[in-house]
């Protein structure tokens, strides 16, 4: 297992990060804590969570598997999805921010968490309160770092700003959705993160269970043949090409479709660590295997050049201008 700096910052992370997702949903308590054994055993020291997971119940399993192991779990939570019926009981305002991270540690039993998530943009909220609260949690000993989820590139930029003019703790790092078959960040988001020095933790890395193959090639439109989170929409138009070359290389390689799939994106420029939801041990154990190697170069090459994203206005100026920039300067010579 490899360990990596979280953007800037020094603290440590593991490639792997366990996701919590299924956790109270489709894995109860006693399923959860062994998948939680086995990280550890992996080399994981990286876990997420949310408060919504489950309706808490993840932040619950995942707080009781750690229990007497907190020193040595680096553990994510973040805030923005409603937790109850009332009109503050959700988004990104002051007064849910701070409710919402005393009942996470509660509902953890622990107290503090090393990342802090802003889950989602609320378009209700101006950014710096937002921002002031995140930074107040970090003075305050209950968080140590802060971060964001699924924001548009601008909106990121204007946070990083934001908080670098006003002195306060900014993001350390950003979750984004990114995989084989949803390449979108390599536009704008992923230029951000390594201009402003900010670590990429991933999701999605399975596109919801497609890239494990177990969808039928083909047929990824089919009622019957797709995943069950409907993320289609975002997926690119060449899904099943993309799919069909995975699977090849999976056979030549000898590992999962899982398991190449999940180390692509480890080996993409940027990226430091990639959760990995799970449902249960066996799921895990092969999920886990994507940590501690490298693809060889012409593998990479294969899948980045079958998943590639068509060259887009304003990018694809960039290769044209960079050349016209360099051929007009003439300068004087003796010759």
């Amino acid at each position: 297992m490899e360990y990596r700096n979280l953007g800037k910052c020094g603290m440590k992370v593991s490639e792997i990060c366990l996701g919590t997702l299924t956790f109270g949903k489709k894995t109860d308590k006693a399923e959860a804590k062994r998948i939680v054994d086995l990280a550890f055993e992996a080399g994981v020291n990286f876990f997420d969570t949310a408060d919504a997971y489950s309706g808490g119940l993840a932040e619950e399993y995942l707080g009781s598997a750690l229990s007497g192991r907190r020193q040595g779990a680096i553990v994510a939570s973040k805030v923005f999805n409603p937790m109850g019926p009332g009109p503050n009981d959700g988004g990104n305002s002051r007064i849910h921010i701070m409710q919402a991270v005393e009942a996470s540690l509660k509902r953890l039993n622990m107290d503090y968490l090393d990342i802090y998530y802003v889950h989602h943009t609320d378009l209700e909220t101006p950014i710096e309160e937002t921002l002031r609260a995140m930074n107040d949690l970090v003075t305050q000993g209950k968080v140590r770092y802060i971060a964001c989820s699924n924001h548009e590139a601008w909106m990121l930029m204007e946070g990083l700003w934001i908080s670098d003019t006003k002195g306060w703790n900014r993001y350390v790092c950003y979750q984004p959705q990114y995989n084989l078959v949803v390449r979108d960040i390599e536009a704008d988001i992923i230029p951000v993160c390594q201009n402003k020095g900010l670590g990429v933790v991933v999701w999605g890395s399975l596109a919801g269970g497609f890239l494990t193959g177990k969808y039928a090639s083909n047929q990824s439109n089919s009622a019957d043949t797709q995943p069950k989170d409907d993320w289609r929409g975002f997926w690119a138009p060449n899904a099943d090409e993309t799919l069909k070359v995975l699977l090849d290389v999976s056979k030549e390689l000898k590992r999962t479709p899982a398991q190449v799939a999940t180390r692509w994106v480890l080996d993409q420029p940027a990226v430091t660590s990639v959760i990995i939801g799970t449902r249960n041990v066996e799921q895990a154990q092969d999920n886990f295997q994507a940590g501690g190697w490298h693809l060889p170069e012409d593998i990479l090459a294969r899948l980045n050049s079958v998943s590639k994203l068509p060259e887009r206005y304003p990018l694809i100026t960039k290769k044209f201008f960079a050349h016209k920039r360099a051929s007009w300067i003439k300068m004087p010579s003796l010759d």
